[in-house]
């Protein structure tokens, strides 16, 4: 080999080497933001990543003083934090080969679809494997990876599982013993349909406080099993339902706290068409399990459209 060609070879080896020690040295760094954290700061942020994808019109909404402002860290110094993560994500993005849509596919192409309720492939379609930024301790066990702009990834295989245990779960209840709360917009369509088909009552939008805790309301009513579509905007009813001793079915982001939840559906609980696949399968499989009509019940590509009704 040509001494001048030998020289090249030897500055991009070390150059290679370079970068990979600059790789390996940013991926350490790209361990959740929860384990710079403290418990508390934690519980903040977790709420902030339900809070910042929620409509323009609620994140713009400025939130009520607490009396609580023990925090080591201000929410502005929370957001730095946050913003910190993204601008080392963003360097990371050129040097680490990022999840796609097309290579999940390829990994379960060999899943035979009699073993899920659905093709996994719809799974990945509708993103229902991504998670947030930060990850609570309790759903770390669900996290399969992380993508180099730091985004847990939700294991699909462990997501039809914890679907099909959902199903079965909430079938347990009749339809007068159960209420869905959605605040969210994105599962409004779906959350409405659901309780069209099933019978079950849904509050969407917002959820009358204290009614099935006070019983001096004239619309108090007593349920058996409380559907709860993120435990951060949904806190009210989640609370209310525990103060009753009655039974919840959580659908749990990364972000979420699923403590006081008797049951989980793990995946994306802030895009409508991943809140579209789960509520099609719950639709499903409580009207089979029920005996209910399951001629009515739209096509999947309805309840993923995130298209409202006129």
């Amino acid at each position: 080999m040509p001494k001048k060609k030998k020289e090249e070879t030897e500055e991009n080896q070390e150059a290679v080497e370079e970068n990979v020690g600059e790789v390996k040295e940013s991926t350490k760094e790209m361990k959740g933001i929860e384990e710079e954290l403290s418990e508390e700061e934690l519980e903040k942020v977790a709420e902030a990543e339900s809070l910042e994808t929620e409509t323009k019109e609620i994140s713009k909404k400025p939130k009520k003083k607490t009396n609580d402002e023990s925090f080591a860290l201000s929410e502005e110094e929370i957001e730095a934090k946050k913003k910190e993560l993204l601008e080392r994500a963003k360097k990371l993005t050129s040097k680490i080969d990022i999840t796609k849509t097309e290579e999940l596919k390829e990994q379960v192409r060999t899943k035979k679809k009699t073993e899920t309720l659905l093709p996994l492939e719809e799974y990945v379609k509708a993103g229902i494997y991504l998670g947030t930024r930060v990850v609570t301790p309790e759903m770390r066990k669900y996290v399969y990876r992380r993508r180099a702009d730091g985004l847990a990834i939700l294991n699909t295989d462990t997501i039809d599982e914890k679907l099909k245990e959902g199903i079965e779960f909430l079938s347990r209840f009749n339809p007068k013993e159960v209420i869905v709360v959605c605040k969210r917009q994105a599962g409004w369509k779906v959350a409405q349909k659901f309780s069209e088909l099933t019978g079950i009552r849904a509050f969407t939008k917002k959820y009358p406080a204290g009614i099935l805790t006070n019983t001096t309301l004239p619309d108090f009513f007593e349920n058996e099993l409380t559907v709860v579509f993120d435990s951060w905007l949904d806190k009210n009813a989640l609370h209310d339902t525990l103060k009753v001793h009655k039974k919840v079915l959580m659908i749990a982001d990364t972000n979420n706290f699923i403590k006081g939840a008797n049951q989980i559906i793990i995946g994306n609980n802030k895009s409508p068409k991943s809140l579209g696949i789960i509520f099609y399968l719950l639709t499903k499989g409580y009207c089979k399990a029920k005996g209910l009509d399951e001629s009515q019940i739209p096509s999947l590509d309805w309840w993923t459209s995130g298209e409202e009704e006129n």
